[in-house]
């Protein structure tokens, strides 16, 4: 089979900070690393080409030129080849745009059997670029999906989580389908591997002209959705501990209820 995988470097959500002034991420200084979730994306397609005797798995992503570390990363994992997409034209975009971006990308690239995204990306949590992509290349779609094998008849059988049940769907290729963290535990790069990822496998990088998609439709320009101001909460005050007589606490606590309007 061959599989492409598409994948997001987003900072390390543990380190983030906010600038106070203009409410945007502080990025300097600040590591970054594989959205996890995609991680797990990409031990789908390798697990599932193992399983079905051969293929390939090229995985693509879209930002700048310090996502090659991101890329090589899933090169030493196991990954055939890593495409990125690098231009100024493509800063700003949102979920739209970036998945335009992404299918003309795979347009460009040709024959595949199938693309498995990661649920959702950590700094964003919208979950919302496997399925426009998806629509972008008119192709069946499942999300959440736990587990999946490709059938004799060709076609392929996933079990998608939904709400503490489990749907189980057959889809034709191509398709694309996004994949939970719990569907298995991503393999960890070996020194060949990471050998390998720098030396002998494919890497490149395609510009806005290189896909030929108009400008209009990518970047901030294609981008009707824009985060106007992000910022951090203010920390919660510390709470107040009724202990003694239960009978006292409850009437206590029902005063300070009643005091803050919330009965």
């Amino acid at each position: 089979m061959n599989i492409i995988v598409p994948i997001k470097q987003v900072p390390d959500t543990n380190d983030v900070r906010i600038d106070p002034e203009t409410g945007t991420l502080i990025r300097e200084g600040v590591p970054s690393i594989v959205n996890p979730e995609d991680r797990h994306a990409v031990e789908m397609a390798l697990t599932l080409k193992e399983q079905n005797g051969g293929g390939r798995v090229i995985v693509l992503s879209m930002g700048p030129p310090q996502a090659e570390a991101a890329l090589r990363e899933t090169l030493a994992m196991g990954a055939d080849e890593a495409i990125l997409l690098s231009d100024r034209a493509f800063a700003g975009a949102d979920t739209l745009a970036t998945a335009c971006a992404l299918a003309a990308a795979i347009r460009k690239i040709g024959a595949y059997d199938l693309i498995i995204c990661g649920r959702q990306a950590i700094d964003g949590d919208t979950a919302q670029v496997g399925p426009q992509l998806a629509e972008f290349l008119q192709i069946p779609q499942a999300t959440y999906v736990q587990a999946l094998q490709r059938e004799s008849d060709g076609l392929l059988r996933v079990e998608r989580a939904v709400e503490g049940e489990v749907q189980i769907l057959a889809l034709p290729l191509p398709a694309l389908v996004t994949c939970l963290k719990e569907a298995n535990h991503p393999r960890i790069p070996t020194l060949k591997g990471c050998i390998s990822a720098f030396r002998e496998k494919p890497y490149r990088v395609w510009s806005a002209a290189d896909l030929g998609v108009p400008l209009e439709q990518i970047g901030l320009k294609g981008s009707p959705t824009q985060v106007r101001r992000t910022f951090t909460p203010p920390p919660r005050g510390q709470g107040t501990v009724l202990t003694g007589d239960p009978a006292q606490t409850v009437r206590a606590l029902m005063d300070t209820l009643r005091e803050k309007g919330l009965v």
